[in-house]
């Protein structure tokens, strides 16, 4: 029950992180998850360098992001819930009538009090996510949109361990960190991979584990030509 708590507790914590591919998000969740596992290595891919036929992300942070409806009520607040802005939006500042923001806004109508999660990895663009019920309420009027969102070379971390067994062959734990605000979407993942981690370093162990805290899709594609060699060579299982 002392485990169950403690996999609750680390997930409350860092739901709430501001994940996407790459980012001050990324970094924070990774500095939690160090602080249960100080093993884990922290590594990058630099921004710009070519995976497969695919290239790592400029990183993506965000200070603020929000709409103001024509009454002066701000809503999809960024700070509210990470889910409101299209993941990798560009920098926003303008007004809009509500037919023109209406074509910038995504819901769900068969679940109208949920907010969708949508992104814009390997395109400029920008937008933000909305609850049905609380879209179809929209008067006609004005809307000031507000987006403070950078973009800037950097890296794309991801978080490794490798522990040490009798057999040099591997069994391989992955869990993406990108996602944000959703429980059974990374956080998930997340903190069940830290603790079974914990638990695989305090017993005897026949084969090796490796675990990886990584970005999905680009940061598997690009840690997979890195280390192709040793994963042909000793990885049975994952």
């Amino acid at each position: 029950m002392k485990t169950n708590s403690q996999i609750y507790n680390f997930a409350k914590k860092i739901i709430d992180h501001p994940r996407s591919l790459s980012g001050n998000g990324v970094r924070k969740t990774l500095k939690d998850i160090k602080k249960i596992l100080p093993v884990m290595k922290v590594k990058n891919f630099k921004s710009g360098n070519k995976a497969f036929d695919w290239k790592i992300p400029m990183e993506w942070d965000v200070h603020d992001a929000y709409i103001v409806k024509p009454n002066g009520k701000k809503i999809c607040k960024f700070s509210d819930n990470k889910l409101h802005l299209v993941g990798y939006s560009i920098p926003v500042n303008k007004t809009l009538s509500k037919d023109k923001l209406l074509q910038k806004l995504y819901s769900l109508p068969k679940l109208k009090n949920a907010i969708p999660y949508v992104t814009s990895y390997y395109k400029k663009d920008w937008g933000f996510c909305i609850k049905h019920s609380e879209k179809s309420k929209l008067k006609n009027g004005n809307y000031k949109v507000f987006i403070n969102a950078k973009h800037k070379k950097g890296e794309l971390n991801y978080g490794e361990i490798f522990i040490k067994g009798k057999s040099k062959k591997e069994i391989l734990f992955s869990t993406y960190i990108c996602h944000p605000e959703m429980a059974n979407n990374e956080v998930s993942g997340i903190s069940v991979v830290t603790y079974l981690t914990k638990w695989i370093q305090s017993k005897k162990r026949n084969f090796s584990y490796r675990i990886i805290f990584i970005p999905e899709t680009i940061g598997s594609i690009a840690y997979i030509p890195k280390n192709l060699k040793n994963l042909k060579k000793n990885l049975i299982a994952g």
